[in-house]
């Protein structure tokens, strides 16, 4: 049985203001008072897992430092014909390296490079797809407990639609016709590989409340 987490504190291992709004938002029907990383000073550790459940307990450990439980997430793109790509790289697929001063993320370079590798195995190829999320909370006393979500669909070329973001233009989840970034955040957000998660942790370490 998962460990249950008491009302108060939790720091979001993340120092991305919305992600942490997001999360504040879902845990608030809990006592759940997320503070995020950013705001207590912490650093970012390095993501140096091969897997998306490594990176998360990485930052999820780091951040349980400070004293108080701590809740992170790690997510990303796996492409079935590439073997999974670009799999825990999927930020990094996105990251405009070429010259000095061109530093950053462009969306569509990595929706292109996907695309790319797949189009090189011809007209046929299999381009099923699943958005992987998964959590980790990390206690200061070492105690971890991880959830993974999913969501499986398929990509499309060319990219469609504008309320997405990420690789969410040219994914089209199962059983639906519109991609991640043309239905409303609203409906992306109940089938999300996110809220999947967020299901699992929330009937585990919410269970008795």
């Amino acid at each position: 049985m998962a460990r249950q987490l008491s009302p108060g504190k939790l720091v979001i291992a993340s120092h991305n203001q919305g992600k942490v709004r997001e999360i504040r938002d879902l845990l608030a029907p809990y006592g759940i008072e997320p503070v995020s990383a950013g705001e207590l000073g912490l650093a970012e550790p390095k993501e140096t897992g091969t897997t998306f459940a490594e990176n998360a307990l990485l930052k999820a450990h780091a951040a349980a430092a400070s004293g108080l439980p701590a809740l992170s997430d790690d997510s990303g793109l796996e492409v079935k014909a590439l073997g999974g790509r670009p799999g825990v790289y999927t930020a990094d697929w996105a990251e405009r390296q070429w010259f000095e001063g061109d530093a950053g993320r462009d969306w569509y370079l990595a929706m292109g490079k996907v695309e790319g590798l797949l189009a090189e195995q011809g007209p046929d190829v299999d381009r099923s797809a699943a958005f992987v999320c998964t959590l980790a909370l990390a206690w200061p006393d070492g105690h971890e407990e991880v959830f993974e979500g999913r969501v499986e669909g398929q990509l499309t070329w060319p990219p469609r639609g504008a309320k997405g973001f990420g690789y969410d233009p040219v994914f089209v989840p199962l059983g639906g016709t519109q991609t991640f970034a043309e239905i409303e955040p609203a409906a992306k957000h109940a089938i999300s590989h996110r809220a999947d998660a967020f299901g699992k942790l929330v009937a585990a370490v919410f269970g008795g409340q």
